[in-house]
This record gives C-alpha cells, sequence and structure tokens, in this order.
C-alpha cells in the first residue's frame, strides 16, 4: 500500500487558515534571459508584504519555461525556494505548478519534492485529456507530493469540467486545495458542489483564482449538498495571478475578508468598498478586452513601474501588451494607491534588488 504524501505541520495550518498566495511572474533581460536578480527580488517582495505561499512554475510564470530553448523550469523553482529557506518562515507554503502528460507531470513533481516544495498545482491543460486521463494522471502524481486542483479558464486553454470530475478528483487521498479560476459563476459552483459531494471537504482549502471577481469569492458562501447533508462551503484564500501585484495590500484584503465572514459588518462595508476598484484594476492588468492576450505582460508592466522588472518581456516574443494597455495600467495605479503597493515597494526596492 503506498504511503498518501502529507504537508508539513506548519504548511497545512497556513494552507487551511487561508493566506495570500501570488503566482510568481518571470524576470527576463530584453535578450529574453533569466534576471537572476530581479527573480530574487520579487520573491523577496512577496515574502516582505506577507504573503502565505509563493506559486512557481504557473500560468503567470509562463508554460514556456519548459520548453528545451530556455530549460528554465528548474532554475526558477530553485531561486524562489532558496529565497523563502533564507526569509526563514516553516509557515510558508511552497507550490510548483506541474503540467504535460502523466510522465511529464510526474517528473516535474519529483524535481519539485526534490527542491523542497510542498505541493504541487496540476494544470488541466493537456492536449486530448479527457476528464478520466485528467484524474488518472492526478492519482500519478498525487503519489510524489500532495496536490492542488485547477480549474483553469478556457480563454487560456483551460477545459470544462464537470461536477462529476470534481467530486472524483477531490476524492484522491493527498488532495489538499483547490483553485478555481474558470472566471464563470456557474462553473465555480460546480467545482463547489463537487467538492463537496466526495465527502472530503473538510480536508480541502478552497482557494480562489477568479481574478475578476475575488472579493465577490471571498464573501460568498455555497450552500451545497455532500453525504452527510447540506453544508456551506467558503474560500478561505486566493493563488492568484492578480495577486502577484499589490501583494502587500492582498495581505491586508484577505484579512479583511476574514472579520467579515466572521461577522465584522464594519469590515464587510470595507470589503464591498474594494470591490468595484479591484476589477477595474484586474481589467486593466488581465487585458479581458483583448481576450487576456496581454495578462503576463500586464502584471509585468505594473511591476515595470514599481521598478521591480526592467521590462515586460516575455520568452514568447509574440506576447506583450495590447495597445494603450501600458496606460491603462498607469492609470489603475495611479487611482487605487490602496491597491498597489507603489509606497511600500519605493521604501524597499533598492534593499530587494541588492
Amino acid at each position: 500500500m503506498s504511503i498518501i504524501p502529507q504537508l508539513r505541520p506548519s504548511a497545512a495550518a497556513s494552507l487551511s487558515a487561508g493566506v495570500v498566495i501570488p503566482a510568481h511572474p518571470l524576470a527576463l533581460t530584453a535578450e529574453r534571459a533569466l534576471d537572476e536578480r530581479r527573480q530574487r527580488a520579487l520573491s523577496r517582495y512577496y515574502l516582505a508584504a506577507g504573503a502565505g505561499g509563493i506559486a512557481v512554475g504557473v500560468h503567470t510564470t509562463q508554460f514556456e519555461i519548459r520548453d528545451p530553448e530556455h530549460n528554465l523550469f528548474e532554475p526558477v523553482l530553485a531561486l524562489a525556494a532558496e529565497e523563502i529557506n533564507n526569509h526563514g518562515d516553516e509557515t510558508i507554503i511552497r507550490i510548483a505548478g506541474v503540467t504535460g502528460d502523466t510522465a511529464q507531470a510526474v517528473a516535474e513533481a519529483t524535481l519539485a519534492r526534490s527542491l523542497g516544495y510542498d505541493a504541487v498545482l496540476v494544470s488541466p491543460r493537456v492536449a486530448g485529456a479527457d476528464e478520466q486521463s485528467l484524474i488518472e494522471r492526478a492519482r500519478a502524481v498525487s503519489e510524489v507530493l500532495p496536490i492542488i486542483g485547477f480549474y483553469l479558464q478556457t480563454a487560456i486553454g483551460g477545459p470544462n469540467l464537470s461536477r462529476a470530475f470534481w467530486r472524483e478528483f477531490a476524492a484522491i487521498p493527498s488532495v489538499v486545495a483547490v483553485k478555481a479560476a474558470p472566471f464563470d459563476r456557474y462553473r465555480t459552483l460546480e467545482l463547489m458542489r463537487g467538492v463537496a459531494e466526495s465527502g472530503r471537504a473538510d480536508e480541502i482549502s478552497l482557494y480562489t483564482g477568479n481574478d475578476d471577481a475575488i472579493i465577490a469569492d471571498l464573501q460568498s458562501e455555497f450552500h451545497v449538498d455532500s453525504p452527510t447533508g447540506s453544508r456551506t462551503l467558503r474560500f478561505v484564500g486566493g493563488l492568484l495571478g492578480q495577486w502577484a501585484v499589490g501583494t502587500r495590500a492582498a495581505v491586508s484584503l484577505l484579512k479583511t475578508a476574514h472579520l467579515a465572514a466572521a461577522g465584522d459588518a464594519e469590515a464587510l462595508v470595507r470589503l464591498n468598498r474594494s470591490g468595484a476598484d479591484l476589477v477595474d484594476l484586474n481589467q486593466a492588468v488581465f487585458d479581458p478586452a483583448n481576450d487576456f492576450r496581454g495578462v503576463i505582460a500586464g502584471v509585468h508592466e505594473m511591476l515595470r513601474q514599481q521598478g521591480l522588472l526592467e521590462g515586460t518581456w516575455c520568452l514568447d516574443p509574440n506576447e506583450g501588451l495590447s495597445l494603450g494597455q501600458a496606460a491603462e495600467i498607469e492609470r489603475v495605479r495611479l487611482a487605487y494607491p490602496e491597491l498597489n503597493d507603489d509606497a511600500f515597494i519605493a521604501a524597499n526596492r533598492d534593499d530587494w534588488l541588492r
């Protein structure tokens, strides 16, 4: 009988309580080579901002890091792990994204385990895969490290996944969390219902990845059926590309959301006040007007304007900002200073870039 991989107790406690987990971008030079100094600076920013975890090798890090001509998957995971080690906080959750077919995903999870990662976020973007093959792949990966499910929006290659899929996925013993990012309220609800029907909802932490509905998700109560009767599920935190910017502000926002969920009426008012502002910020960064073509470059542009990145270069030279996107990002950065960390970054940037 195989041993079920377990999270470190301190990491498990953080994940269950609910934390801010930014999806780590990739810092590149103008020649599209890894900029190690700025890559480290980003990790230092997230840790100093109070993030409870970091996710590396995910969509925001660019899936192309795995391509042989770049061969950056191991280097970027290693750099983030080293910075987390240097930070010295055992509660920080280390998450690696894995993708590809079963053999590739297992190999990536094995590498992540060797670098000290706690869990893997399993991308559902696999060419030609159906739901059952995704389940079988997840079971194989789950024998290496605890796994986090991922409902990826269709605009960037994610498949539609049924409630039955999420019920079977959540039943895998080493599933510790699920990230809901279909950018669709109906599909988000079906995910929640599937997790509840698995009978393991008490063992699985629910994280929003719906960057266009962060506050709505953190406020929502999902009244769903489970094998033991009707119950209420909530998102406890977020694993988000949006939280790769304004991370310190996100930590404050999540604290407010937790207070509101516990019945603090003033916290609920403060949370509601930020809702539309955060959506406005997200539309500038994520570029939905152009089917999200500028999403990764948009994250880069915010960080470039704040001096953490030198440019917006992506590994794919065809990927970049949409027309007018940089100006939109500047607009929302200046309009919502309480959501963007400008002052915090300015005060600490030189130290992080040392």
